[in-house]
């Protein structure tokens, strides 16, 4: 089987279970705290939450959010302190899909999470704080897993060939990693179909052969001989055309990508990256425009939602053109990086005992209590001087704000001087 049984078995999310890292830590010290796991499908959410379980040395039990309600969930908590009670055995309940909890079965798990009766392993594809009741939240570790890699994918498909007996040609391969987008369930069923149709070719009994034609005929011809360069490069076309305000080159190298079998997904992400990077405070709005084309990706779907990706491509090419947010950006992090980020006094936390004693926002002015909402004063660290970050660009609606701005600075960098109403 390719189910992995141990932490050392598992491909991907190394920051998770890597050497030193947080989860293989507490397995190793055999003490887990509730948590739950936000990646997308097929990142191996539910395998993970087993393998914690059984390495910790913890019983575990499962529901389904989609199929089980108050009852199932009051059986297994009732199982889990039977076992506390009669063997000193923690018992790890693993809650699929959790978001589909609604507020009172949520509600039901918070006693016993917060008595230590079961630790909660919880799973979702959805982002939790949007669906997860915050009390929930607010007893959880919150661990991120990520698409796998094309090299993650390549590891899982060794081994399945092993595992199948199967050889699989390198157009194959690449056509198989190609059209996974990061999910290892969706890859594995490809191939799972395409091995079918491998040995149902196959002459006198020889050793099937994964062909990119069986790939492409598993996917219902949803994958295009194309090289991996050429991929790229058009991917490359698409974010150009772009950021060069073409919105007929935009929606030909969008439609050229997903004739080719590429992830929706991917798509959408670029967009929302582009929107931020490329567009930025010159229309705030196109990246509100990119972030619900991914939404409608993942509640429309294929072939629906290329209407959604259409019309962010389109709207992002027409949108005025803005890279002060990227340049900002680098900015800041090279001079976070080398002055270390030293927090001066009168911005420091100064509500806990202590605090004031030892002169913590003694001098700090409350913008509120001033004319105009602004306060001269201080906000960046001394070692910094008075650094500029953010150069507002001439263009959209960043224009608007460019001369208030600069008044507001008032050329003494990061001290400035008050606002032009």
């Amino acid at each position: 089987m390719l189910r992995p049984t141990s932490l050392d078995d598992i491909v991907g999310q190394v920051h998770l279970v890597g050497p030193g890292a947080p989860l293989r830590r507490m397995v190793d010290a055999q003490r887990l705290t509730s948590m739950i796991f936000w990646g997308p499908a097929g990142t191996g959410k539910t395998t993970l939450a087993r393998i914690v379980a059984a390495s910790a040395g913890y019983a575990s039990d499962s529901v389904s959010a989609v199929s089980s309600g108050v009852k199932e969930v009051r059986e297994c908590l009732e199982r889990a302190r039977q076992r506390l009670g009669e063997r000193a055995q923690p018992t790890v309940l693993f809650i699929d899909e959790v978001h589909r909890f609604n507020k009172s079965q949520q509600d039901l798990l918070l006693p016993a999470t917060e008595s230590g009766e079961i630790v909660l392993i919880g799973a979702t594809t959805e982002n939790p704080y949007f669906e997860v009741n915050a009390a929930l939240m607010s007893r959880t570790t919150l661990w991120r897993l990520h698409p796998l890699t094309p090299e993650d994918l390549a590891v899982l498909l060794l081994r399945a060939r092993a595992l199948r007996d199967v050889d699989i040609e390198d157009e194959a391969t690449d056509a198989l990693v190609a059209s996974a987008d990061g999910d290892a369930r969706s890859m594995l069923t490809t191939l799972d179909t395409a091995f079918i149709l491998a040995s149902a070719d196959r002459v006198d009994g020889a050793r099937p052969v994964v062909t990119l034609d069986h790939v492409i005929m598993a996917r219902d011809g949803r994958v295009v001989h194309q090289s991996r360069d050429t991929h790229y490069d058009q991917v490359s076309a698409l974010i150009k055309s772009v950021r060069g305000s073409d919105p007929d080159a935009a929606l030909y190298w969008l439609i050229a990508l997903l004739e080719a079998g590429e992830s929706a997904r991917f798509l959408a992400r670029r967009l929302v990256i582009l929107a931020s990077e490329d567009v930025g405070l010159a229309d705030s709005q196109a990246l509100v425009v990119a972030e619900a084309a991914a939404r409608a990706v993942e509640f429309v779907g294929l072939p629906e939602a290329r209407l959604n990706l259409a019309h962010a491509a389109i709207y992002l090419s027409l949108a005025p053109k803005s890279n002060s947010v990227t340049r900002a950006l680098g900015e800041a992090t090279a001079a976070v990086r080398a002055s270390g980020a030293d927090v001066p006094d009168h911005l420091r936390d100064a509500h806990y005992a202590g605090a004031r004693d030892m002169g913590f926002g003694a001098t700090y002015l409350y913008p509120h209590d001033h004319e105009g909402g602004w306060a001269d004063q201080r906000y960046l660290p001394e070692e910094v001087g008075d650094a500029v970050y953010f150069e507002p660009s001439p263009y959209g609606d960043e224009a608007d704000a460019v001369s208030k701005w600069r008044a507001r600075r008032g050329g003494a960098g990061s001290k400035g001087s008050p606002p032009v109403e």
